[in-house]
């Protein structure tokens, strides 16, 4: 049985770990973004040119980042810094189809019963069960706007509920998009806060 002093410990290495997380995914995303401005100038290229390609990676990208079960995967910092060169409203659609296809691989381990769930997560596995009993697809998709980490949680959920996988898919990407739209249309502003330090060019 854990004491009150265990669980506020473990609360607090929590928060830390996200926002160590939160950290490095913002200076990442800041990192690509100079990286390819600097590769424009060099090269004398105009990127917004190859606009298909760019898409196109994100879209793989965030596929295989929310396919990674409870393992951090850097599929925002790309897609922030992506939406610094490219159109943010093309980043944020293929970022929000990307990542939502790519949860389909929790509801299928869910669906098959596979026992991939370690006891830290486990409360946070039942709440997702409890809402999905409540709320169906619209907890799916109020969980998918939120910006969390283990969203897969909610689709191991769905699968183990047997909730049909296109319900599924569908809330999941009306609630993935919103979200890309938000993250790619604040990276489109990195630019700006980085320019006076590295002479970007807006």
């Amino acid at each position: 049985m854990e004491t009150k002093e265990v669980r506020l410990s473990n609360k607090k290495i929590k928060w830390l770990k996200e926002g160590l997380l939160f950290m490095g995914m913002i200076a990442l995303s800041a990192g690509i973004a100079i990286l390819l401005y600097q590769f424009q100038d060099y090269f004398r290229i105009s990127l917004r040119s190859y606009g298909w390609v760019a898409y196109t990676l994100v879209f793989v990208v965030s596929l295989l980042s929310s396919a990674t079960i409870f393992v951090p995967a850097p599929g925002v910092a790309f897609v922030l810094a992506a939406a610094t060169v490219w159109d943010p409203f093309f980043v944020a659609l293929a970022a929000g189809t990307g990542d939502a296809i790519g949860e389909m691989t929790a509801y299928w381990a869910g669906y098959v019963g596979e026992k991939i769930i370690i006891d830290e997560h486990m409360p946070a596995y039942q709440r997702a069960v409890s809402w999905m009993n409540r709320y169906g697809a619209w907890a799916i998709f109020g969980v998918a706007l939120l910006p969390i980490v283990l969203f897969d949680l909610v689709g191991l959920a769905a699968g183990a509920l047997k909730i049909r996988w296109w319900k599924f898919l569908l809330a999941a990407w009306c609630g993935k998009v919103p979200r890309a739209f938000l993250v790619a249309y604040l990276g489109h502003q990195i630019p700006l806060l980085v320019q006076p330090w590295f002479l970007i060019k807006p």
